[in-house]
This record gives C-alpha cells, sequence and structure tokens, in this order.
C-alpha cells in the first residue's frame, strides 16, 4: 500500500476531513491533498508530524510495514 493510500485510509478511519488533518500539520490544505492524491510526497519533518498525528510509524506511513508501530 501507498503512502496516498494509507493517508487516505487513516484519515477516513477518524472521520477527519482532509482541512482537520492540515490544520493538526500545521501545512497547507492543498498540500495534504496532494499528498493523499499521490501528486507530492511529503518532507522527513511532515512525514514524523503524520507519523505522529496517525500514532503510526513512518514505515506503516510509506508501506514498507504492515505493522502500524
Amino acid at each position: 500500500m501507498k503512502l496516498a493510500e494509507r493517508l487516505k485510509e487513516l484519515r477516513k478511519g477518524k472521520n477527519l476531513r482532509q482541512e482537520d488533518v492540515a490544520k493538526a500539520l500545521d501545512i497547507a490544505v492543498r498540500s495534504y491533498c496532494r499528498y493523499e492524491y499521490g501528486e507530492r510526497e511529503p518532507s522527513a519533518s511532515v512525514l514524523w508530524r503524520m507519523a505522529d498525528f496517525y500514532g503510526v510509524s513512518i514505515d506503516y506511513l510509506v508501506g514498507r510495514s504492515g505493522d502500524r508501530r
């Protein structure tokens, strides 16, 4: 599973809007949308914030592991 798919799955699992997540991560909504659509790749610092926000590992986010932690 790719990063874009994981982001969408995690966000929907928390019943959040893209706008909610972007605000929590302190990034532009358009940037978050592009990550979810697979149009852009986040920087390492944004990946860390995403992993912390969703409570998962970076390896899980990027599809290198099926284990959330």
